[in-house]
């Protein structure tokens, strides 16, 4: 299997199945003299752990990240700083239990990645999915924390703003909310009517979807190029390959479909620094496939967990049409977790871009590029 590694010169590469002895990536193109140390990894890779909640999977795994290269003490501050070499994490697995996959080793889940990997290649790793588990996204996670690190003053932060059909009020969103509910909801109001409706959920043995925001604050104007090298599409490529997304949109996405032209413009009065000030966002930050400065938002659907105790008609390997029930430990919304990976995901195409610039142009380019009349 390729295609295990995304970036140009901010690169990652993951390996790892969620029932083998570990996961991981290699982080490759990260510049030197940058402080990381394991906890500042741990921080990102706690909030994605599993088993921290009723509302998640209680698979339990401490997701303990290890730094096997890449990084040396600085004598001047004795702090371990980045090489410029390659950055080696891992992530061992200690809480498989395989045998809860035994009875359906043979059946294909609907809505799962069994059956194509299986025209693909010829065998799947039934055990959780292998690779197609989310469990690889903690080595994304890892990745991005140290992606967070590269473009100064960036910060990216998401929350989940839709479950089934239960939406945020925007007139209650508050960031601080969402680290003090199990839902990274920044709607407080909202936490009870999903606690309840989550619970349901799970004792139907079924489960429901989620969307995701994703938003990056302080990215400078410029990242991203015309045509092939669009910043807004090498997002969407990004967050789209989360495991369980099935759509993606940036700033007012599908919505600038019902709009006038004058509605979507974003127009643009001076600010008392003399600098372009943009009215409104609808954009999200990104035009032309480049950035403007203003924040960059994203959001992504992803799709209900597949494995589930309600019986699903399907077929085996072997041709026969059965019926399947998955038992084990699944996330009723798998959603929940899937924003600190939606935040590195971004974290990692930005940094990307920052380092492409920085290569192509060197320092920032500053506006206004020229007086009247020169």
């Amino acid at each position: 299997m390729s295609f295990n590694t995304f970036g140009h010169l901010f690169r990652v590469t993951t390996f790892g199945e969620s029932h083998g002895a570990a996961i991981g990536c290699v982080v490759d193109g990260c510049p030197p003299r940058i402080p990381l140390a394991a906890a500042d990894i741990q921080r990102d890779l706690d909030r994605r752990r599993p088993g921290q909640s009723r509302f998640t999977t209680q698979r339990r795994e401490p997701d303990t990240v290890r730094i096997l290269s890449g990084v040396f003490v600085d004598e001047a501050s004795g702090q371990e700083v980045t090489t410029g070499t390659p950055i080696a994490l891992v992530i061992e697995n200690v809480d498989q239990r395989s045998k809860d996959y035994a009875d359906i080793k043979d059946k294909y889940r609907p809505g799962h990645a069994g059956y194509t990997y299986d025209a693909k290649y010829g065998l799947h790793d039934y055990r959780g999915g292998g690779r197609a588990s989310a469990r690889e996204t903690a080595a994304r996670v890892a990745a991005g924390a140290i992606a967070r690190k590269i473009v100064p003053g960036m910060n990216v932060r998401a929350a989940l703003i839709q479950m089934g059909p239960h939406q945020v009020d925007r007139t209650r969103w508050d960031w601080a909310e969402v680290t003090n509910n199990p839902f990274f909801s920044p709607d407080p109001a909202l936490v009870p009517v999903l606690e309840q409706f989550l619970d349901d959920v799970r004792r139907r043995g079924s489960s429901v979807g989620a969307v995701i925001e994703v938003v990056a604050e302080s990215v400078p104007a410029g990242l991203g190029a015309p045509v092939y090298g669009k910043l807004d599409s090498d997002i969407a490529a990004a967050l789209m390959g989360i495991n369980a997304v099935k759509g993606v949109e940036i700033g007012d996405g599908f919505a600038t479909a019902a709009m006038s032209g004058e509605e979507n413009a974003d127009e643009m009065r001076m600010g008392n620094d003399r600098r372009p000030r943009f009215l409104s966002n609808h954009a999200g930050g990104i035009l032309g496939g480049i950035s403007t400065g203003q924040d960059i938002v994203a959001r992504f659907a992803v799709k209900p967990t597949s494995s589930i105790l309600v019986p699903r008609r399907t077929v085996d390997r072997y041709g026969n049409e059965t019926e399947i029930v998955t038992k084990g430990r699944h996330d009723p919304c798998v959603g929940i977790r899937a924003v600190p990976i939606g935040e590195a995901m971004m974290a990692c195409v930005l940094a990307d871009h920052y380092l492409r610039q920085r290569g192509q142009v060197g320092p920032a380019v500053e506006w206004p590029f020229a007086k009247p009349g020169q």
